[in-house]
């Protein structure tokens, strides 16, 4: 079977799969999705990279710096995070930072290339008191000349418009998952809860930044089904992280057996393939990466990363790193 016969709606001399289709123009099954996992290894980066070169240019890669402007304390009970009160991790619960910080960390990231400034907090969701302190950080990093990007977790009515009035860009609210094994990660929360902050966010006009985790012990059918409700999704996020599973001691998640990366890499050229305009973002997880899985990564159609030393309470690649590695691809940044 040819890669091509496994995109919907495509005759199979076409080489260009849904990337000469409108956004959402076709719809994938899981199955259509697992069937593209399943490709030859090369044959799938190989389609990857056609799509990715339609619609992007294949040397250049956006840089995104991610702070917690509120850490820990949070109650919700996600089986991945170090950030649940619940768990004992080591992640002290701390204050939301003041706004002089904040535009101070904006502008070191500005200053070492990041395009856009991503404001993390950890909370159920965000009360208006908080709401007031968030339009004042994402008004004074938008003053930067950055994009502003917010995560905050679910979003009453009415608060996504607040955000966006203020000049949010972006607001990132990841689906983890598949629907099916969602219970086996958290409970306070339903997969519903999180397709309503979506709306709300869709309804004020803000780009969506969604995607999802693995390595949390799904299985590939697990992440097709993740892929398959992000790329149906209308219209599919403007933006995509897909995180490697941090394991961190304390949560119920650590010990889970690891990842091959280069499952890690199918996911990433799948993700390409279903949301062709989308930035695909290598998230969490790099740190643990060789040199290697990532160009494999960028090969495959990802063409954002964080950049800074942290995110949010994990590791990342020093801002040097990642700049030597980008030197030795001959990548450039957005």
């Amino acid at each position: 079977m040819s890669i091509n016969s496994l995109t919907p709606n495509i005759a199979d001399e076409q080489v260009s799969s849904i990337a000469d289709q409108p956004d959402n123009a076709v719809r994938w099954s899981v199955s259509q999705i697992q069937a593209l996992l399943d490709t030859p290894f090369n044959d799938l980066l190989y389609q990857a990279q056609l799509t990715h070169r339609q619609h992007h240019d294949a040397n250049a890669v956006q840089l995104s710096t991610l702070v917690s402007v509120k850490t820990g304390g949070c109650p919700e009970d996600c089986g991945y995070c170090p950030q649940a009160a619940r768990y004992h991790t080591g992640v002290d619960n701390q204050d939301m930072l003041s706004l002089e910080e904040v535009v101070s960390a904006a502008t070191a990231a500005k200053e070492k290339g990041a395009s856009r400034f991503c404001m993390g907090a950890a909370w159920r969701g965000p009360k208006q008191r908080d709401i007031d302190k968030m339009t004042a950080m994402v008004s004074a990093v938008k003053a930067l000349g950055m994009e502003t990007c917010a995560t905050l977790g679910m979003l009453k009515p009415g608060q996504a418009q607040q955000l966006g009035e203020a000049g949010l860009d972006y607001y990132n609210h990841n689906l983890d998952t598949a629907p099916e094994f969602y219970n086996e990660v958290i409970t306070t929360r339903n997969y519903e809860d999180r397709l309503n902050t979506l709306q709300e966010v869709r309804g004020a006009g803000i780009n969506v930044c969604c995607g999802g985790i693995v390595g949390m012990g799904e299985t590939r059918l697990s992440r097709a089904g993740l892929i398959a409700q992000l790329a149906n999704l209308n219209p599919y996020p403007e933006s995509v992280p897909i995180n490697h599973l941090v394991q961190v001691e304390g949560t119920p998640l650590f010990g889970t057996a690891a990842l091959d990366p280069l499952e890690f890499v199918r996911t990433i050229a799948a993700a390409r393939i279903t949301m062709p305009k989308a930035m695909v973002r290598l998230s969490a997880g790099r740190q643990e990466m060789s040199e290697a899985i990532q160009a494999l990564c960028f090969l495959a159609g990802a063409n954002s990363i964080f950049y800074g030393d942290k995110l949010l309470t994990t590791g990342n690649p020093e801002a040097d790193s990642d700049q030597a590695l980008l030197d030795k691809l001959g990548l450039h940044t957005l």
